[in-house]
């Protein structure tokens, strides 16, 4: 069964970190969180603080009930709420990876299984960057052409042996909160006068497409420790 924690925001955030930092610092090698926010946030790179507007950005989010929290991944604002499945996987890179590859294949570590678990529950899902999604990426995990789940990384380099460490983080949509996303985050960016501009039709959430999604996520576990069975790396329980 996949053990799905109740966090709120910050403390989801957190959480993360602190699997970051046991990886880290050798206490395991390889872990998996899964996490659901208990409360709403608009989450953003720490780098997006310091844009012209920022203060006034951010109160107009509050307003609409989205306070502002900021993460250690890259990419763009991203909305967490109870709708959301996030998953973190945190490991230290095998010796047998190829290093100049590490940033894709942490990538395909962490969206193969939602792939293999979406395609067991009898969808298509597919891989790539949609035009109008928030945080778009070409690494999106997709359903009919629609954002589905975002994707996120942080490197870190363990003093102990030299090795990459690696978080790779998704944002898994699976109930429909989309008009309330993408009015909150572009309305971040029309507070700190920048051009970007999501679109509702952009994105799809799983309740969608498919009932009863939280039971649905018991098998996600499973997908996950298959694929590691062959890529060298032990997933700690």
């Amino acid at each position: 069964m996949t053990t799905i924690q109740r966090l709120p925001v910050e403390a989801g955030l957190d959480a993360e970190r602190q699997l970051l930092d046991q990886v880290h610092a050798g206490a395991l090698d390889c872990g998996l969180l899964f996490w659901r926010p208990l409360d709403a946030a608009l989450v953003m790179p720490r780098r997006l603080n310091r844009l012209d507007g920022f203060a006034a950005a951010q109160a107009a989010c509050v307003t609409q009930g989205w306070p502002v929290a900021l993460r250690d991944t890259g990419g763009e604002p991203v909305p967490q709420s109870a709708a959301v499945l996030n998953v973190a996987l945190a490991y230290a890179v095998p010796a047998s990876d190829n290093e100049q590859k590490r940033i894709e294949t942490a990538y395909l570590r962490l969206c193969e299984p939602l792939r293999a678990w979406l395609r067991g529950l009898g969808l298509d899902p597919g891989l790539g960057e949609v035009d109008g999604a928030f945080c778009d990426g070409r690494y999106n995990v997709t359903l009919e052409q629609r954002k589905l789940v975002g994707t996120a990384q942080r490197w870190r380099r363990r003093p102990s042996d030299g090795r990459h460490v690696c978080l790779a983080h998704a944002a898994v949509l699976l109930e429909n909160q989309r008009q309330a996303m993408v009015e909150v985050v572009n309305s971040f960016y029309a507070g700190c006068q920048l051009p970007s501009r999501c679109r509702v039709a952009s994105h799809v959430a799983l309740d969608e497409l498919l009932e009863d999604v939280w039971p649905a996520t018991d098998g996600l576990l499973d997908c996950y420790r298959q694929q590691f069975q062959t890529t060298g790396l032990v997933l700690s329980p």
